[in-house]
């Protein structure tokens, strides 16, 4: 690499002395004329330019960045902190269930990520607090947990209003 000006964007960057970067530095050259390899990933089978360890980007990600992936999607998704999402979702908060546990707001709105809003329940609690004639039953169990859960409307209180 010798200083030079880049054939194509026009800057003073180092650009490779050889015959093959044709005077482009080599953010140009690996934009206008580098070709990747096309190989077969080892883990997806498809044939796609390799990242690196034999395998294209997705697979390498999921491999070896898996944390950081879930951790920005709980982010981007729930607007929390990885470590707070692991913490609420560790067990469910009724029967203490450890494998599969989603979070649910206690309120209902998901914009309200406050630590009092949130809980983990197992995907059967979960679906019986949304499940109209197990919700009631759900409620007493929670406040009996000591969570501070809305007033559940009955059939009759809603055409009240």
């Amino acid at each position: 690499m010798v200083p030079g000006i880049c054939s194509s964007c026009k800057k003073e960057k180092d650009v490779a002395a050889d015959g093959k970067s044709r005077g482009l530095c080599h953010v140009c050259y690996k934009r206008l004329i580098w070709q990747p390899k096309i190989l077969t990933c080892k883990r997806c089978k498809r044939d796609l330019p390799l990242h690196g360890k034999g395998l294209c980007d997705g697979c390498y990600n999921s491999v070896f960045h898996i944390d950081k992936v879930l951790a920005a999607n709980k982010m981007k998704r729930y607007n929390l902190s990885y470590a707070l999402y692991k913490e609420i979702t560790s067990k469910c908060v009724i029967c203490g269930f450890d494998k599969v546990i989603d979070l649910h707001h206690l309120d209902h709105n998901h914009k309200n990520n406050s630590r009092e809003n949130l809980i983990g329940l197992c995907p059967n609690h979960h679906k019986m607090l949304h499940d109209r004639k197990y919700r009631s039953e759900m409620f007493t169990l929670l406040q009996e947990k000591g969570f501070k859960v809305p007033h559940a409307l009955e059939p009759d209180e809603v055409f009240k209003i």
